[in-house]
C-alpha cells in the first residue's frame, strides 16, 4: 500500500522527493515513465555498474528508517487527548512483546473491562475503536482528519454511537473484544497498517457486525490504504459511515454483506 509521510513532520514520501536519475537511454522512454509515475515502487532508476546508485540507495535507506519508526514509536498523547479518546491498553505489556505476541494484542484484560464499562456508553449502536496496530505514524497522521468525517457522518445517519477509544498495542480483533464488552451492535477500529519502503502511513478500517471473540475475519469488513496517497482520510470517513449504516440496516458484515451481489451465490 502506497502512502505519502507526515508533511506537519517536513518529511514526504520517496515517490515524492526521490532525486534518483532514471535509467540512462532507455529504449521507450515513454513506456519508463507511464510505469514510474503510476507506481511506487523504485523501477527504473538505474544502477552505476552492479551496483545501486547513490541517490537510490539513500532514499532507500530513509524509507526504511520512516517505517521502523512506524512501528517502533507511540502516538502521541497529544493526539489522544485533542480527538478526545479514552486510552486503554490491549493485555500487551511493551513494544517488544506486542510484535512477538499478536495475540495478546487482540484482547483486554479484566481491569481494562472493568474501565470500559465504567468510563464507556454500553450498548450503543456503533463504537469506534483507535488502535495504533503497526504505525503510529498513520493513526497521527489520518485520524485527526478522519474521525471528526465520521462522526458527523454517523449523527447524520441517526446513529447511536458509544464513547471512543484509542487502544495502545491494539490489534485488528481488539474491537472484538472491546464490542462484546460494551454490548456493540457494531465495532469499527481505525488501525495503522504494517508500513512499507513505499508506506509509512497507510491506516485500515475493519469493521464487524455483532462484536464477539472469535469472530472470524471472514465477517469483518474492511477499508483500506486510507492516505494521501491513497484514499484520502476525509473521503474514508464519509465511506465508513456509509457502510456502517449499511451494516446497522442489514445485521451482518464481512463476506454476508456482498454475498447478494455475488453471481455465484446460490439460493440455499
Amino acid at each position: 500500500m502506497a502512502s505519502e509521510t507526515n508533511d506537519t513532520d517536513g518529511e514526504q514520501s520517496s515517490r515524492d522527493r526521490s532525486t534518483a536519475r532514471p535509467i540512462d537511454n532507455p529504449s521507450d522512454r515513454e513506456a519508463l515513465e507511464r510505469i514510474t509515475t503510476r507506481n511506487p515502487s523504485r523501477l527504473g532508476v538505474g544502477r552505476s555498474g552492479p551496483r545501486p546508485r547513490t541517490e537510490t540507495l539513500l532514499e532507500f535507506r530513509s524509507d526504511h528508517g520512516l517505517a521502523r519508526d512506524a512501528v517502533l514509536t507511540h502516538v502521541d498523547e497529544a493526539v489522544v487527548d485533542e480527538l478526545g479518546l479514552l486510552k486503554i491498553q490491549s493485555r500487551v505489556a511493551d513494544k517488544d512483546e506486542y510484535l512477538a505476541r499478536p495475540d495478546l494484542g487482540r484482547d483486554v484484560s479484566e481491569e481494562t473491562v472493568s474501565r470500559l464499562r465504567a468510563d464507556c456508553a454500553t450498548s450503543p449502536q456503533v463504537q469506534i475503536v483507535v488502535s495504533d496496530g503497526l504505525s503510529s505514524t498513520a493513526v497521527e497522521t489520518n485520524v485527526p482528519e478522519l474521525l471528526p468525517v465520521l462522526l458527523d457522518g454517523l449523527a447524520d445517519r441517526g446513529l447511536d454511537v458509544g464513547t471512543p477509544v484509542f487502544v495502545e498495542y491494539g490489534r485488528v480483533d481488539v474491537m472484538d473484544a472491546i464490542g462484546e464488552e460494551l454490548d456493540a451492535d457494531c465495532c469499527v477500529n481505525l488501525i495503522g497498517e504494517r508500513p512499507g519502503l513505499a508506506s509509512a502511513e497507510s491506516l485500515s478500517a475493519y469493521m464487524v457486525y455483532g462484536p464477539e471473540r472469535g469472530t472470524p475475519t471472514s465477517k469483518k469488513s474492511v477499508i483500506s490504504n486510507i492516505h494521501d496517497g491513497g484514499l484520502p482520510p476525509i473521503e474514508a470517513g464519509a465511506q465508513i459511515a456509509d457502510l456502517v449504516e449499511e451494516m446497522c440496516e442489514r445485521e451482518c458484515s464481512g463476506l454476508e454483506l456482498r454475498e447478494d451481489d455475488r453471481e455465484f451465490q446460490e439460493a440455499a
